[in-house]
């Protein structure tokens, strides 16, 4: 039975009914507020009439862009001169309806918008107001320009990382963003925390989300051994086993692993050897098991290890590309991904990588084109058919 056959027809979206005002832009906040929305939240995405940065990001399918989508599907796209007093009202009578508003500009940009949350708090004091930025909202770092490159050099990660790579002294080029979804994650259950809190305070807060301070959160490790002085062992512990015709991550993480990895190699002796028989024993001598191992393994094609190793109980995979990660029939049985359109035509996104019993996670169909609901709510936030807030209305209207 599936997690969610019990409640068969009757699943419900958790955040339904909340409205999120989006102001964030490129990949942090988008995907925080792209989790709302596959959670059933309203999300109200403000973009200048130039729209968000991402929407020019290859790949490109007439002139739409599939990045753009996998990070706003779902949302709805709203046009603004927030420069404007015009629009710095139209924001200011959103607040007032809105439950959560995410920004991820440099520390002081809303302040000087006049959309900071000591402001919207007069309008609305229910406001949960998420800021994500490099640094964080305070400090000597808070107004240092970042994107997620930076904050993995700044956080040690980087070179954590190289650490790892035998023989190597240049840290590694920056093309998966870890610190931008990380943060977004965070971003995203802060949120969901704040959420509860409100129900029994009946107050919103200001969230403050770091994202170098998020990045430390994947050197667990490292961190500690930053404080603690500890010896590596002579070959990192995890890295490709090479086969016949490529490479396998292998993971020892238990005794039970190992004892079934002795067993697969044809060492059943090396368990009591004193150089294997306790975890610290095999650490200060990990390089001759794991050339043992490669003995073994370069007799064979990777697909043999595999089924050798899976057999065994060790956990083991092949090193795949995304393209082959994607096809994996795993996915397939979880309905990982969704079809949705925009303008250029149909894509694929990633859903939720969770499920819920009692919920629909699946994100919306469609992407919205640049400012298509600014008409729709044109009439609630104020603003007349030429972009001004309608005659007879002032400020003090909102």
């Amino acid at each position: 039975m599936q997690l969610s056959d019990k409640h068969e027809g009757t699943l419900t979206k958790v955040m339904a009914g909340l409205r999120v005002l989006d102001f964030s832009t490129t990949i942090a906040g988008p995907h925080c507020t792209r989790m709302l929305a596959d959670m059933g939240a309203e999300v109200i995405k403000i973009e200048t009439d130039g729209g968000e940065t991402m929407r020019t990001r290859p790949p490109l399918r007439k002139g739409c862009s599939t990045v753009f989508g996998q990070l706003n599907v779902g949302k709805k796209s709203v046009v603004l001169d927030l420069k404007s007093e015009d629009g710095r009202e139209a924001v200011s009578r959103l607040a007032a309806t809105a439950d959560i508003l995410v920004e991820n500009f440099r520390p002081g940009v809303m302040h000087r918008l006049r959309l900071d949350y000591d402001r919207l708090y007069q309008v609305n004091p229910r406001l949960i107001y998420c800021s994500i930025s490099g640094y964080g909202q305070t400090g000597p770092s808070a107004e240092l320009p970042a994107y997620a490159p930076v904050i993995h050099a700044a956080s040690g990660y980087d070179m954590a990382h190289l650490a790892y790579q035998p023989g190597r002294s240049r840290p590694d080029y920056c093309g998966i963003y870890h610190a931008d979804v990380v943060t977004g994650i965070y971003g995203f259950g802060a949120i969901a925390s704040a959420l509860y809190q409100r129900t029994v305070t009946g107050l919103g807060q200001h969230i403050d989300v770091s994202m170098l301070e998020s990045m430390l959160t994947l050197t667990v490790i490292e961190l500690q051994s930053a404080q603690f002085a500890v010896k590596p062992p002579p070959r990192p512990m995890f890295g490709p086993t090479e086969t016949a015709n490529g490479y396998v991550m292998i993971t020892v993480a238990s005794e039970k692993t190992f004892q079934g990895l002795m067993g697969v190699i044809g060492r059943p002796e090396w368990i009591a050897d004193p150089r294997f028989a306790t975890y610290a024993a095999r650490r200060e001598n990990w390089a001759d098991l794991m050339d043992g191992v490669e003995v073994w393994s370069r007799q064979l094609t990777t697909d043999a290890c595999l089924l050798a190793l899976g057999a065994a109980g060790v956990p083991a995979s092949a090193y795949r590309t995304v393209s082959e990660a994607l096809a994996d029939p795993q996915l397939a049985h979880r309905q990982a991904l969704s079809e949705v359109q925009d303008d250029g035509g149909s894509f694929r996104v990633l859903n939720l990588p969770f499920r819920m019993s009692g919920a629909d996670t699946t994100p919306g169909k469609t992407v919205a084109a640049l400012g298509e609901h600014t008409d729709a709510l044109r009439d609630e936030i104020g603003l007349a058919g030429d972009g001004q807030i309608p005659p007879g209305k002032t400020a003090a209207t909102y």
